[in-house]
C-alpha cells in the first residue's frame, strides 16, 4: 500500500496529465468520446478521493503560529505537510465537480444511439465508440459551450491566472453573485400586542401583511391604549449554490466564455433550468451540484437577463421563479389532470401565466416550440387548473373554446 505522500504525488500527476490532455478533446468535439473519457476519469478520481479522504478527510485547518521565534521547525514541517494534503484533496474535489457538470450537460443535451437503439452512459464502451451517434435533444439544459473552460484538473486559480484581466474581473463578479445570500422575502409580520381590556393588561399575537398600516390596523382592533412589537416575519435566506467547487467552476467557465455577458448567460441558463424541469427532476439531475431545488427568495443574479425590459423591477426574475415553485406545489396532487403535458411545456405555461410575456416571448426565453406551447395551454385551460394556480386568468381567455356549446360543455366538465 502506498504512503499518503505517494498517493498525493500520484493524484497530482493524474490531474496534471488531465490538464495537458483536455484541450485536445475539444478539437473535433466528438460527444461519445467526450462522455466516455469524462466517465472513465470520474470513476478513477472518485476512487482516489475515497482513499485520500479516508486518510486526511477529518483534518481541521492548519494552526497559525504568529510568533516565529517560538515556532518549532518540526511542528512547522508537520503543519505544512498536512496543509499540502488538504490542498490536494480540495483540488481533487474541484476536478470531480467539473467532470460531473460536464457529463450532466452532455447527457442533458444529447441522446446516444447505435443504429436506432438508444444506449445509456453505463453501456458506453471503448470498442463501440465509432458506431455511436450523438443526436441533439430538442430541449436543451445548461450550455454546451462552457465545457472546454471547466477546471478538469482542479486548478481553478492557476487557470484563472493565465486569463486576461477582463476574465479575472468577471470571474469575481459571477462568484460574488453566486455567493450572495438571498434577500429576505417578507410576507407577514407576527406581532405581539399588549392592550388594556376592562382595566386588565392582556397579550395577543396577530399576523399582518408587510404592506399594511400596522398602527392603523391595531388601533381599529384595540383602540388607542396598546403597544406592540414584531416577534418575527416570514423570511428565507441562503446562497443559491451551496457548493464552492460548483461556484468556482461555473464562474471560471462562464467568465472565460464571455467576459462581458457571462453572468447574464449563466442567469438565463439557470432560469431556463428551473422552468424546464420539475422539482423531482432537479433533485436527480447533476447539472449544477449544490443548487437549490426551489427558489424562495430574491437573488440579484436573476435580474440580469431582464434589466432591459420597460416593466423591469428589482426581483423580477426571482419572483417568476418563486411563483413557479409555488405553482409546482399546488399541482402536486393534480398531476393526473395534466399527465399529457410534458414538464418543459408545463414550465412554459406557468411562465406565461405568471409573467407579462407573450407566447412568443416565452418560447424565445425557454427555447421551446410555439405550437407545442399553445397546445399545452389549451389542455391546461380545459383541465381548469389555470383557475387554481393563477388569480388573474385574463391571459388564458383567448384559449377558451369559442362556441357557446363548447363553453357550456367545458363548464360541465370542470364542475
Amino acid at each position: 500500500m502506498p504512503t499518503t505522500e505517494e498517493l498525493i504525488a500520484r493524484i497530482n500527476k493524474i490531474l496534471d496529465d488531465i490538464a495537458i490532455d483536455t484541450p485536445g478533446l475539444f478539437e473535433d468535439f466528438d460527444v461519445p468520446k467526450l462522455i466516455f473519457t469524462f466517465k472513465s476519469r470520474l470513476e478513477t478520481l472518485k476512487e482516489l478521493e475515497e482513499e485520500l479522504e479516508r486518510r486526511v478527510g477529518e483534518l481541521g485547518p492548519t494552526p497559525i503560529i504568529k510568533d516565529k521565534k517560538s515556532k518549532d521547525p518540526h511542528l512547522s514541517w508537520v503543519y505544512r505537510k498536512r496543509h499540502y494534503r488538504v490542498l490536494t484533496l480540495e483540488r481533487l474535489k474541484s476536478a470531480i465537480t467539473a467532470h460531473k457538470i460536464a457529463l450532466s450537460i452532455l447527457e442533458a443535451n444529447y441522446i446516444l444511439k447505435i443504429n436506432r437503439s438508444e444506449i445509456s452512459l453505463e453501456a458506453l464502451k471503448k470498442e463501440n465508440l465509432s458506431k455511436i451517434k450523438a443526436i441533439e435533444k430538442d430541449i436543451k439544459l445548461g450550455r454546451v459551450e462552457i465545457l472546454p473552460y471547466l477546471a478538469y484538473s482542479g486548478d481553478v486559480l492557476r487557470i484563472l491566472g493565465q486569463r486576461g484581466i477582463e476574465v479575472r474581473e468577471h470571474f469575481k463578479f459571477i462568484k460574488s453573485k453566486l455567493r450572495e445570500e438571498g434577500v429576505v422575502r417578507k410576507e407577514k409580520f407576527r406581532i405581539e400586542v399588549e392592550y388594556l381590556e376592562n382595566g386588565r393588561l392582556k397579550k395577543e399575537k396577530v399576523e399582518l401583511p408587510v404592506d399594511s398600516d400596522i398602527e392603523g390596523e391595531l388601533r381599529k382592533r384595540y383602540g388607542r391604549r396598546f403597544r406592540w412589537r414584531v416577534l418575527s416575519y416570514v423570511k428565507t435566506m441562503g446562497v443559491l449554490i451551496n457548493n464552492h467547487y460548483t461556484v468556482d467552476n461555473l464562474a471560471l467557465a462562464y467568465g472565460t466564455l464571455n467576459p462581458r455577458e457571462g453572468a447574464k448567460l449563466l442567469a438565463l441558463d439557470l432560469f431556463r433550468y428551473y422552468f424546464l424541469t420539475s422539482e423531482k427532476e432537479r433533485e436527480n439531475l447533476g447539472l449544477y451540484p449544490g443548487l437549490r431545488s426551489c427558489i424562495d427568495c430574491h437573488y440579484s443574479l436573476f435580474d440580469l437577463p431582464f434589466r432591459d425590459r420597460k416593466d423591469f423591477k428589482t426581483g423580477f426574475g426571482s419572483m417568476l421563479l418563486i411563483r413557479k415553485c409555488e405553482a409546482e406545489k399546488l399541482l402536486v396532487k393534480k398531476k393526473s389532470d395534466i399527465s399529457r403535458i410534458p414538464n418543459y411545456i408545463l414550465g412554459g405555461i406557468l411562465l406565461y401565466g405568471a409573467s407579462p410575456f407573450t407566447e412568443e416571448e416565452v418560447t424565445e426565453i425557454l427555447g421551446i416550440d410555439l405550437e407545442e406551447l399553445k397546445a399545452g395551454i389549451r389542455k391546461f385551460v380545459v383541465s381548469g387548473l389555470h383557475k387554481v394556480v393563477f388569480a388573474d386568468v385574463s391571459k388564458f381567455e383567448k384559449f377558451m373554446p369559442k362556441s357557446d356549446k363548447a363553453r357550456k360543455f367545458l363548464e360541465l366538465l370542470q364542475g
